[in-house]
């Protein structure tokens, strides 16, 4: 039995149990398993791997994107690149590590990006959060060339601006890559003034659960398109499938 597992903390909000065992099951796929492992501390990673042996491979979500990279043997030029990791391959003891989510990111909004930028917007994304999600989304907006800032309730670096900055600010892309508005808290969101939603722009909430966040539904009242992660999850899941099995 080939066993998978998703590892992070919480997991309650997860859909990945569910895809994975829905796929197994759509495919007759009878010699794996996916399990939820709760970790609240990485640095217990090692007493997961000796309990459970037959893991061939690991998805990994917050809070360890970052952080499980020095339990790793190595990384994918993507993986590198991004510095976050949220899959694992495991194979003959060794664990190599991938991000996917650049692939579900990139994937997901593929269409949007031939379009042209409305007048009454400026070319700039706004990135909300500093975590191992959103190194992904600014990867994939880097190879795009779209010019971007990350956004941080403590802003640390030059290329981090605090949302008290965004009044003013016209962006025809906001990500949300933090946590906020997840199933169970779903009556909150980041902390963005309404002033920032705009006619034509895009809004991308890369929570999934619930489909529609609170951050969602006051961008769409101001007339932009919104998107949430669940396709994201998707891509992302079956890149992971093709990375453990090939």
């Amino acid at each position: 039995m080939r066993r998978y597992a998703l590892i992070g903390w919480p997991l309650g909000h997860s859909f990945s149990g569910k895809y994975f065992s829905e796929k197994f099951l759509r495919n007759g796929i009878t010699d794996a398993r996916y399990d939820l492992m709760p970790l609240e501390d990485i640095a217990r990673l090692p007493d997961l791997l000796a309990e459970y042996t037959d893991l061939c491979g690991l998805n990994v979500t917050i809070p360890h994107k970052k952080s499980v990279i020095p339990f790793l043997d190595g990384l994918n030029e993507t993986a590198r690149e991004t510095g976050a990791v949220n899959c694992i391959r495991i194979r003959n003891g060794i664990l190599t590590g991938f991000n996917t989510d650049v692939a579900g990111f990139e994937g997901s909004l593929s269409g949007f990006f031939t379009r042209p930028v409305p007048d009454t917007l400026d070319h700039e994304a706004l990135v909300l959060g500093t975590g191992g999600a959103a190194a992904a989304v600014a990867h994939v907006l880097r190879k795009r060339g779209i010019h971007f800032r990350f956004v941080s309730r403590n802003p640390k670096n030059e290329d981090e601006i605090g949302y008290d900055s965004l009044h003013g600010r016209r962006p025809f892309l906001i990500v949300n890559a933090t946590p906020a508005g997840t199933w169970p808290d779903v009556e909150s969101m980041p902390p963005v003034p309404e002033s920032v939603f705009r006619q034509g722009q895009m809004v991308y909430d890369l929570v999934y659960n619930p489909a529609e966040t609170l951050l969602l539904r006051s961008a769409k009242f101001h007339g932009a398109k919104t998107f949430s992660g669940l396709e994201m999850l998707h891509l992302q899941a079956e890149a992971a499938w093709e990375i453990w099995n090939h």
